[in-house]
């Protein structure tokens, strides 16, 4: 499944000019600690505008990487494999200053001096630091876990994403679970922290909290899913390897892994959830009205304030709910919209009995897009992907589904997860727009073109714009009528469901955190304007309350899309080819939803179409950025 790499396949051959002091770079590197972040300051070039941009894009990638060594293992960066990210307080505190003096470097990089493909990377790597270091002022770190993110999901996901192809790679998965106890130990610190200023979770969501942790120490370790690929190791590790491995392996689960998760259970169960905050809104934290509207702006890319893309969502729901009338009354339907979306929900034509059916289904929709995706896209990735079930140690309080990116340079497919519990609450009517969004020519298409522009810095590569890419999901679901779907009309009622979905949220994540919406109110609208099952609303609008802002991103990013389309179908008419459209608006990857626009207009000139003056203007160059 996975091969081993060098610095050399991750770094394009532009990249390869790096100084001394990123090109040490080696498999026994550490976490980027004061002093090596020192030494790489001082190595950036002090002439040259080309250069110092070079410089500071291979800094600033490398510090991701070695700070936060599970995303190195998602990109196949080599040399951490050994070690989690350090969640001391002081360890973000190290971090805080070294990402303050990234930011102060660039400024004094001068702009003027750079070609326009390199000013489009300095605008890029400029705001994120500066977005970055205003977030700072928010205590955003003594949040560390909730039943939707937190060790208790990422630590399995991560070993699953480890390699594990030699005896070697099985060494560096023992020395991070070895290490399990010190990281259980900081978020509980974080925890403490966050608990003594009364800022947590709502304590509604956390009832699931407990059983997700316990869920990862059964007392057969076979059945762990941190142990899980010490029970499936490739031939090519002989036998006494393997044998030994896995003794180590558990010996370590019984000795330290069982007690510490079993610990931190009883802590959240005992006195984390009790004290738990019983207010929804997430303003009424301290300084909340200005920490949820840095969030909208963190999440979206966008000036607009909360209130904007409340009515921006009522706007939205109401156009989306004279079209779902349209099908109902295409369907030949006797009876209203509850009824319509009741009768959706419970009639078992809709539903299947077996997991496996469901998955096979997902699969089958998956063939029949691809055949279709060369109408629509000039360039499509080479990397594939795969569809599994979400697992079960997460499954309960999981979203429908989820996309999880792969990456040539670790040797490892992208991945659809499928919910597949409780198979009464995953009509096959949402299906169709479910694996257009998560898969092709949603999530895998973009992000794993993304990944493969060599050209672009790995620091662009790798990045994730919440609004652009989750924009680009919601918009790839409304190309599902080119792609033949959507043919029945419960599938057709089925996109709207999904379109509704994303039109609700603006509605009710700003309504429960910024206008005082409680969170039964949001269930009951969401009930109200769609045909989601019970179950998967409880669980949305949960996510929303401790994703504040994040769900914002879809529809307000899907919307900025459309515009653009409609921008370049206008200025360009009968020269407008969608298959041109795509490739550019996806070509440089993911872009705040600004840039993505100024870029877009310059590529409507290019083409020959005339851009008119109410347009907005390209944002201010990257040292005048105002990101407040």
């Amino acid at each position: 499944m996975s091969f081993s790499i060098s610095v050399k396949k991750i770094l394009n051959p532009r990249l390869l000019s790096l100084s001394a002091a990123i090109m040490a770079t080696s498999l026994n590197v550490q976490a980027m600690d004061h002093k090596a972040f020192e030494k790489a300051m001082d190595a950036l070039p002090k002439k040259g505008a080309s250069e110092k941009l070079e410089a500071l894009q291979d800094l600033r990638y490398r510090w991701i990487m070695e700070s936060y060594p599970e995303n190195a293992t998602y990109r196949g960066y080599p040399g951490v494999e050994k070690n989690w990210t350090d969640q001391s307080v002081k360890g973000i505190e190290r971090r805080k200053g070294q990402t303050r003096k990234l930011l102060a470097a660039s400024r004094q990089l001068n702009e003027d001096k750079l070609s326009d493909a390199e000013k489009l990377d300095y605008q890029l790597l400029y705001q994120d630091l500066l977005l970055q270091v205003r977030g700072y002022q928010f205590p955003d770190h003594l949040l560390p876990v909730n039943h939707m993110s937190g060790i208790q999901r990422s630590v399995p996901a991560v070993l699953n994403a480890m390699p594990k192809r030699t005896a070697a790679d099985y060494e560096n998965i023992l020395a991070r679970l070895d290490k399990l106890p010190g990281l259980i130990e900081q978020n509980k610190i974080l925890m403490e922290k966050g608990l003594a200023q009364g800022l947590t979770p709502p304590q509604i969501t956390l009832r699931d909290l407990p059983g997700q942790i316990r869920a990862l120490i059964p007392a057969d370790p076979t059945q762990s899913p941190l142990l899980k690929s010490f029970y499936d190791m490739p031939a090519a590790i002989s036998a006494s390897n393997q044998n030994r491995l896995r003794a180590r392996a558990e010996n370590i689960y019984k000795k330290t892994l069982i007690p510490n998760w079993q610990s931190f259970a009883e802590y959240v169960e005992r006195d984390y959830i009790p004290s738990a905050n019983t207010e929804t809104a997430f303003t009424k934290n301290e300084d909340g009205i200005r920490w949820y509207a840095y969030k909208v702006r963190e999440e979206t890319t966008t000036d607009l304030s909360p209130e904007e893309i409340h009515r921006i969502g009522l706007e939205e729901v109401r156009r989306i709910r004279g079209e779902m009338d349209a099908i109902i009354k295409k369907t030949g339907f006797d009876g209203d919209f509850k009824a319509f979306t009741d009768f959706l929900r419970n009639d078992p034509q809709f539903y299947y009995d077996d997991k496996e059916e469901l998955l096979k289904n997902y699969r089958d929709i998956a063939k029949r897009i691809d055949g279709e995706l060369p109408a629509l896209f000039g360039t499509l990735p080479r990397l594939p992907y795969g569809v599994k079930p979400i697992p079960s140690y997460s499954e309960k309080s999981q979203t429908t589904a989820y996309y999880q990116p792969g990456s040539s340079e670790a040797g490892r497919a992208g991945v659809f997860f499928a919910n597949t519990y409780n198979l009464k609450s995953r009509p096959t009517w949402e299906m169709e727009a479910l694996t257009v969004h998560e898969a092709m020519p949603g999530h895998h298409l973009q992000i794993a073109l993304a990944q493969e522009q060599n050209e672009i810095h790995p620091l662009r590569r790798n990045k994730f714009y919440t609004g652009f890419v989750e924009g680009w999901g919601l918009y790839s679901e409304s190309l599902g009528y080119d792609l033949g779907l959507y043919k029945d009309p419960y599938n057709e009622f089925g996109a709207l469901t999904y379109d509704m979905w994303r039109a609700v949220r603006l509605v009710v994540d700003t309504g429960m955190h910024q206008l005082g919406w409680s969170r039964d109110e949001a269930i009951q609208y969401f009930m109200d304007n769609s045909a989601k099952p019970e179950h998967d609303v409880v669980v949305e609008i949960d996510r929303y309350l401790v994703w504040p802002g994040q769900a914002l991103a879809y529809k307000v990013g899907q919307l900025k899309i459309k515009e653009v389309r409609a921008r370049a179908e206008e200025a360009l008419g009968n020269n407008f080819d969608i298959r041109q459209f795509h490739d550019a608006l996806l070509g440089a990857g993911a872009l705040p939803l600004n840039v993505l626009e100024s870029r877009m207009n310059s590529w409507i000139e290019s083409q020959g179409g005339e851009i008119s003056q109410s347009v907005p203007p390209a944002p201010e160059s990257a040292g005048q950025a105002a990101l407040n």
